[in-house]
């Protein structure tokens, strides 16, 4: 089916949400019992760890790791938000930089100025939210990003939602006390769908819309480590428990280039299969064999593709191996936890 379409659902009593573009699975999201990203915690500091310019802190869900501590003594209470999952038997990851965020407008606390999208390029347009801005925030010591799904938006419609965050950041701001207490629960797939998924789309809401509209076949196509790409090359995904370990096949393609077109393929797809399958950490490439004047193209190539993911992800570079590794954020749990928890 041409066209995007989003899709509201459930996995059995869990709340997921699914992104299709031509037919085919471009994003996932499913609900899982950790706490979500995005969750604002008052919590208590404990104690600071040595070396690492860090402490932990007490929260209503556990130990959290906060970096970059200055001036803060244990015993002190401060607020702070989740900015990821936690790995197995380590402490949350925390920021004390506070983002509310919204399908327009991202409201920032600590952080003054009225910042418009880069995104939206027409200078009528961007002082037509400008004034908005300032209209909205007049008064207001805190700042404000407008996002690039303004461009195409009602007026009244980003005034409003602008008007729900800054009220949501003056109340937990303001929230005071000396027990460590959740303050706001990040959202879930629901909400994420249509805060992130700003291009135009059908939205699909009825119940057993996952399997009628084949999201159901494509969950099933992730549990397997193989994925076929392009040109009848392919890619095997393993996660291991120290890293994700990804291996390119050329296929049939006996032909000089077939190692570039495949790691070229491998480019343009792995961003959407990490996505999908909620990996993070240490990735390492096994690329076929390509010459080495072809790196840059790859390396450009996966940047670019990397770039329209939205999960920060650090291209490490080639090894004197020849392997390429990535560090990415922890933004999901993986796929398999969470369907073998919807199986328990």
């Amino acid at each position: 089916m041409k066209g995007r379409q989003i899709i509201l659902d459930h996995l059995g009593t869990r709340e997921a949400a699914a992104l299709m573009v031509d037919g085919q699975l471009h994003d996932l999201l499913i609900d899982a019992d950790a706490p979500r990203p995005g969750t604002i915690y008052r919590a208590r500091a404990m104690k600071p760890v040595k070396g690492q310019g860090g402490m932990f802190l007490e929260t209503p869900d556990g130990n959290a790791f906060l970096k970059q501590v200055k001036g803060i003594a244990p015993g002190d209470m401060m607020t702070v938000q989740l900015t990821g999952y936690a790995e197995e038997g380590k402490a949350l990851p925390v920021t004390g930089k506070l983002l509310f965020k919204s399908r327009y407008a991202i409201v920032t606390p600590d952080a003054p100025g009225l910042n418009i999208s880069r995104q939206i390029r027409d200078d009528d347009r961007r002082d037509t939210l400008m004034m908005i801005a300032k209209d909205e925030m007049q008064g207001l010591d805190m700042g404000l990003i407008l996002r690039s799904s303004c461009e195409d938006a009602a007026d009244e419609d980003i005034a409003e939602d602008l008007r729900a965050m800054v009220d949501l950041a003056q109340t937990v701001v303001g929230e005071t006390g000396n027990t460590p207490e959740t303050l706001t629960e990040g959202d879930g797939p629901h909400v994420l769908a249509w805060r992130d998924w700003v291009e135009p789309a059908d939205v699909v809401t009825e119940a057993g819309s996952f399997d009628s509209h084949g999201v159901l076949e494509a969950i099933d196509a992730l549990k397997n480590a193989y994925v076929r790409l392009a040109g009848g090359a392919s890619l095997y995904i393993e996660p291991t428990r120290a890293l994700t370990a990804v291996d390119v096949n050329t296929g049939a393609d006996g032909s000089f280039a077939a190692g570039t077109r495949a790691n070229f393929a491998c480019a343009k797809d792995l961003p959407r299969q990490l996505r999908l399958r909620g990996l993070g950490g240490q990735i390492t490439i096994d690329l076929a064999p390509m010459p080495k004047k072809d790196r840059r193209g790859f390396e450009a190539a996966l940047k670019s593709a990397l770039k329209a993911d939205g999960i920060d992800t650090v291209l490490a570079g080639f090894t004197p191996l020849g392997h390429y590794e990535l560090q990415r954020k922890r933004a999901r749990l993986p796929l398999t936890e969470l369907l073998t928890r919807l199986d328990a």
